[in-house]
C-alpha cells in the first residue's frame, strides 16, 4: 500500500484495537507500514507490532501502559469506548472520557512536534456547544483522581453516561486542542453516525432499532468500521497538518440535514 499519508516507520497508538472501529484503524495502519502498538482490555486479532493490556477505569493500569511505551510517539488513536447499559455510569465517563484523556495527556511529554491526536466521540455528543457551561467544571478537572471524584459528586451531570461522556470528548477537543497545537501537537475528533460494531447491540437494547437508524440520515444505512476509521487516519497524517481543535461529523450527511430542517429526529425525554 503507498504510503501517500506518510505513516512509513511512525510509532502510532491504538486504544480499543480490539475490535469495531479499533481494530480497523490498526489493521490499516499496519497496512501503512506504521509500527503499531495496540492497548485494550481484551487481546486483538491485528497483528500489532506490541500489545498491552489496560483498564481505562483505573489510573494505576493506565500509567503502568504508558511509562513501558518508549518516545517518541507519532499520533495516537483513542479509540476504546463503553455503549452505556449494562456498564454503570461512571465506568462509562470513564472510560470514553477520564481515562482517554488521562492516557493523553501522560503520552503528550513523548510526543515531538508534528504529533496528532484523534479521539472518538459520536453523534450522540452532538449539542455539546449549548451544555458548555456544564461541561467545563469536569473538562477542566486537573488530573484523572479528581475527574473521577467529580464525577462521583456529581452522578446527575453524567446520567445516562454515554451521551454525557460523548460531550465532554467534543468540548475537551475543542478547548484542549488549542493549547496543545501552541506545542505542534494536533488534537481532533470524529463524530460517527451509527456504525456496525460489537457495541450496536447494546445501543439498540438500550434505546431501540427506530432511534438509533432515526441518526442515519441521507445515507440511507449504517456505516462500516473502516468508514470510521480511514478519516481518522487522515486526521492524523502529517497531510492533515493544519486541522487543530477540530470535530469531523463522519455520519452519511446526517447532521447537515438535520440543521438544514430536511431531518427531524424526536429524541426521547
Amino acid at each position: 500500500m503507498e504510503d501517500a499519508l506518510q505513516y512509513e516507520g511512525k510509532r502510532v497508538l491504538v486504544t480499543g484495537c480490539a475490535s469495531g472501529m479499533g481494530a480497523a484503524a490498526a489493521q490499516i495502519l499496519v497496512d501503512l507500514g506504521a509500527e503499531v502498538i495496540g492497548l485494550d482490555v481484551k487481546p486483538t486479532e491485528v497483528p500489532v507490532k506490541v500489545f498491552h493490556a489496560v483498564d481505562l477505569r483505573d489510573k494505576a493500569s493506565i500509567d503502568a501502559v504508558a511509562g513501558a511505551i518508549d518516545g517518541p510517539v507519532h499520533a495516537v488513536f483513542s479509540v476504546a469506548g463503553l455503549p452505556g447499559p449494562p456498564f454503570p455510569d461512571i465506568d462509562t465517563v470513564l472510560v470514553n472520557f477520564v481515562g482517554a484523556r488521562h492516557l493523553i495527556e501522560t503520552l503528550v511529554p513523548k510526543m515531538a512536534p508534528g504529533g496528532a491526536v484523534v479521539c472518538v466521540a459520536s453523534n450522540a455528543g452532538l449539542g455539546w456547544q449549548q451544555d458548555l457551561e456544564s461541561l467545563m467544571p469536569l473538562v477542566t478537572t486537573d488530573g484523572f483522581d479528581t475527574a473521577k471524584a467529580w464525577c462521583e459528586a456529581n452522578p446527575a451531570a453524567i446520567d445516562q453516561g454515554y451521551a454525557p461522556s460523548k460531550k465532554l470528548v467534543n468540548a475537551w477537543v475543542a478547548w484542549r486542542g488549542t493549547s496543545l497545537m501552541k506545542q505542534g501537537i494536533r488534537l481532533n475528533t470524529i463524530n460517527p453516525g451509527p456504525t456496525e460494531t460489537a457495541m450496536m447491540p447494546a445501543f439498540e437494547n438500550q434505546h431501540g432499532k427506530d432511534l438509533i437508524d432515526a441518526f442515519i440520515g441521507p445515507s440511507g444505512r449504517r456505516s462500516t468500521a473502516d468508514e470510521q476509521a480511514w478519516p481518522m487516519v487522515f486526521l492524523n497524517s502529517p497531510r492533515s497538518s493544519y486541522i487543530a481543535a477540530e470535530a469531523l461529523h463522519v455520519d452519511g450527511g446526517f447532521l447537515g440535514a438535520m440543521v438544514t430542517g430536511q431531518l427531524e429526529v424526536n429524541l426521547p425525554e
